[in-house]
Formats: C-alpha cells, structure tokens, sequence
C-alpha cells in the first residue's frame, strides 16, 4: 500500500500500482500534515481536511482502492461516526482510526499516551455502526506499544483483539520495537526493516514495498526521520506544547 498526500501523488500510486502491481493505497496523516499545513503530525490536522484530501485524492485515483487515516476520529463516538461518513461520502475505501489520546503524534515520536481500551472498542464499535452495507474496511489501530519500553507487546495485542471483536475488519500494532514483535516500518523509526518475503513468512497480510522488498540500499536518496521532523519544525511545536502543559504543581498559582 503505498502512501499519497494529494490528488496528484494518488495519480502516481494509482498509475505505478497497476504496473506494480499494488492492490491499494493509502492517505498518509503525517505527509498530508506536512503537506497540507506544513506542520508535524502531532495533532494538527483536522478530520474535514483529511475528509476534502480524500475527495480530491479518490477522485484522481478511482481504479485503485485508498484507505485514509483517521487519527483518533475527531473526539468521542459521535464525533468518530460523522468522521467516518466525510470518508465514505469522499469515496475513501476505509480508514485507520487510532487509540491515543489528544492531541495525537506520530507513532514514532515521544510522548505518546493512549485513551482505555474500553473506550475506544466503542468508538470502533460506533464506526461500524454507521457503515453499515458500506464497502469500507475499518483497521483499528493500537498506539500502547509506542506509549512506553514498559508497555508490553501483549498488552497491544490484547487491546487489538478487543478492537476486532467491537467490529474492526483488520488490526494495527503501531511502533513495534523488535524482530520478535511485529512490524511498522519507518526508515530511522522504532521498528527493524524487512522484506516482503520476511513478513510473509511472519504472517503479515498488508505489505508496503514491493519492487525491490526494502529500502535498506536506498538510504542515500532518503531524508531521514529527524531530517523530515527539522524539515516541519517539529522541536518547537514540542517546546510550544510544553510551555502550555497543565501545572503540575499549583501552589504558585493566583486567582
């Protein structure tokens, strides 16, 4: 699945995926954010800009199948059900609502915090609620893993079974951090690279690369993770939202 950000890198993965012979793609938060407002993805966007992105972005792709990411669906489930009828009524294929807690953050950056379980079984339940006879693939993913080293991989995958069992149609173990967890792949990111090959062989069903299986020999075309994060500024937005992070200590605080 590779990922777009615009109608016309839909346009690019719709033409390169026949010939490739990719089966879907899919709308990436972080390159939409960076794109679209030139901003980290650490809670910036909105889910009515992803929403008119997937429009321009299934209409300039309409052969190929393209799910959007859904950061945390806006709010509560009322507000995951109107973010998941913007996608469908955009022509989106399905969508990856996440598990964290607001503002949310890449995968792969510090500080991530996740919202109980139980709460956003719910909201994966509300999604598939409103979609009904839909053909809309709902991915549920789970951020505990990347919240804390203490976190332990089968707590993540518990949460992702309770997901699939609330009506989720797949599952999504964000930040793995090793060859005997699972995989999310970002080059310079938590999570060791592999084949196609090798994840098959692990028992993956959904795999991004596919002409030459990894980009282990293409390092030098690429920018890094922190290279990208300077790129969008990202050290200042993480110093601007400690400067207005609650008070821990309200002694010195005056009305």
């Amino acid at each position: 699945m590779p990922g777009c950000y615009d109608a016309l890198t839909a346009a690019v993965v719709e033409r390169s995926g026949f010939s490739a012979g990719f089966s879907a793609g899919f709308i990436s938060g972080y390159a939409l954010s960076a794109s679209l407002l030139g901003k980290p993805d650490i809670g910036l966007l909105t889910p009515p800009e992803m929403a008119e992105t997937a429009r321009n972005v299934c209409s300039a792709a309409t052969r190929i199948p393209l799910i959007a990411g859904a950061d945390t669906g806006g709010g509560n489930a009322l507000n995951v059900q109107r973010t998941v009828q913007d996608l469908i009524a955009a022509g989106a294929a399905g969508c990856f609502p996440e598990d964290q807690a607001w503002p949310k953050k890449c995968g792969h950056m510090r500080g991530i915090q996740v919202i109980p379980a139980e709460e956003h079984a719910a909201k994966i339940a509300a999604a598939r609620d409103v979609i009904g006879d839909a053909d809309f693939f709902l991915v549920a993913r789970t951020d505990a893993r990347a919240t804390s080293a203490k976190t332990c991989l089968s707590e993540a995958i518990a949460r992702a079974n309770l997901y699939m069992e609330a009506g989720a149609d797949a599952c999504f173990v964000e930040a793995p951090r090793s060859d005997d967890e699972v995989c999310n792949m970002i080059e310079w990111g938590i999570t060791p690279l592999h084949t196609p090959q090798d994840l098959r062989t692990m028992g993956f069903h959904l795999i991004t690369l596919k002409e030459e299986g990894t980009t282990k020999g293409e390092f030098h075309k690429l920018a890094t993770f922190e290279e990208f994060n300077k790129l969008v500024d990202l050290d200042y937005w993480f110093q601007l939202e400690a400067r207005f992070a609650p008070l821990k200590d309200n002694s010195d605080v005056r009305v």
